[in-house]
């Protein structure tokens, strides 16, 4: 496991199980089976998870809100199963499903929630960095997805933490919204706060992450930093950071074989259609290009992309729908 140098989150080996459930004849149902990891001060760390996967339970226990089957928690020094209010007090919590209460008007519910803290942030620096003035006299009942997100995301913030949580925090948020927050995760970052995002988004992680660990059926799979983690179970060769997907498309039924490498796998995805993904070199498009030039084939598309980080995850996870 990495040691970052001031870590604010530990978890090593940890187990929940549910139930009894009917559906499984009276037996507990194991969600949790075997995840470790460790978060930084000053850092984004990312879990990467399909729905299901155990990321949001991974952090529900890691806040306290469920009490694990097994392994230990430690955050801030201390185990938030058993831990008190001082604790909850430098802790920021942001839920995928807001938490918030439906009768309430966003400014007197950050007041509410600021009044509860002994140094929080100031109310109008939040209100007017998350525009929730522009909709400050609407009940959270009536806010779109969008507008609870940015409530919800000042109402973790509010108490000023030194640690995070945020469960999909751009669920709803149109490209301005997702945009601004990003830039006040960024800063929030920057400014020594540690931070642990759980998402199925695989662009935020990618754009927001110091470091990332996919969960899949409840256990750790892979983790490492993007970079590290873009470079998964590509072949070793000189090149492995320029690892492109080339996509073309041309005659159907073509056959290229010894065209390129045999590390650089060429696939028809439909008629017609294909994709060249690996360590591709200069050397390796004019051998293509070469090759359509000597069998008068000229391209009805060309585009090359850099492997991206949900490459990686459905490699790992698969690709199969659940």
């Amino acid at each position: 496991m990495r040691s970052p140098k001031s870590p604010v989150l530990t978890i090593d080996g940890l187990i929940k199980d549910v139930g009894p459930l009917p559906t499984l004849d009276g037996k507990m149902l194991r969600v949790v089976s075997d995840v470790s990891l460790i978060a930084g001060r000053g850092e984004v760390t990312a879990l990467l998870g399909a729905n299901g996967a155990g990321k949001t339970t991974t952090i529900e226990c890691a806040q306290g809100l469920q009490k694990r089957t097994g392994g230990t928690i430690t955050l801030l020094g201390a185990d938030p199963g058993t831990a008190g209010a001082d604790l909850r007090a430098r802790v920021g919590v942001m839920l995928q499903d807001g938490g918030l209460p439906p009768s309430a008007r966003p400014i007197p519910l950050l007041r509410h929630i600021a009044g509860m803290y002994r140094n929080p942030r100031p109310l109008d620096e939040l209100v007017q960095r998350l525009g929730i003035d522009s909709f400050s006299r609407t009940n959270v009942r009536r806010l779109s997805g969008g507008q609870k997100q940015r409530l919800a995301l000042a109402a973790a913030l509010i108490g000023n933490p030194e640690v995070l949580f945020l469960d999909e925090p751009s669920a709803g948020l149109d490209p301005q919204s997702r945009q601004l927050v990003f830039e006040l995760i960024a800063e929030l970052r920057d400014g020594g706060m540690g931070i642990i995002l759980t998402t199925h988004l695989m662009d935020d992680a990618q754009r927001l992450a110091d470091y990332v660990y996919i969960i899949d059926g409840g256990r750790n799979v892979a983790e490492g930093t993007v970079a590290q983690l873009l470079q998964h179970n590509m072949p070793e060769t000189p090149h492995r950071d320029h690892v492109r997907t080339l996509h073309f498309e041309a005659l159907p039924g073509l056959d290229f074989t010894g065209v390129l490498p045999a590390e650089i796998e060429i696939r028809e995805t439909r008629s017609g259609s294909y994709t060249a993904t690996g360590a591709l070199t200069p050397e390796d498009l004019a051998a293509l290009t070469a090759w359509w030039a000597h069998h008068s084939i000229m391209p009805g598309s060309l585009s090359m992309e850099a492997r991206s980080l949900e490459d990686v995850f459905l490699d790992i996870s698969g690709r199969e729908i659940r």
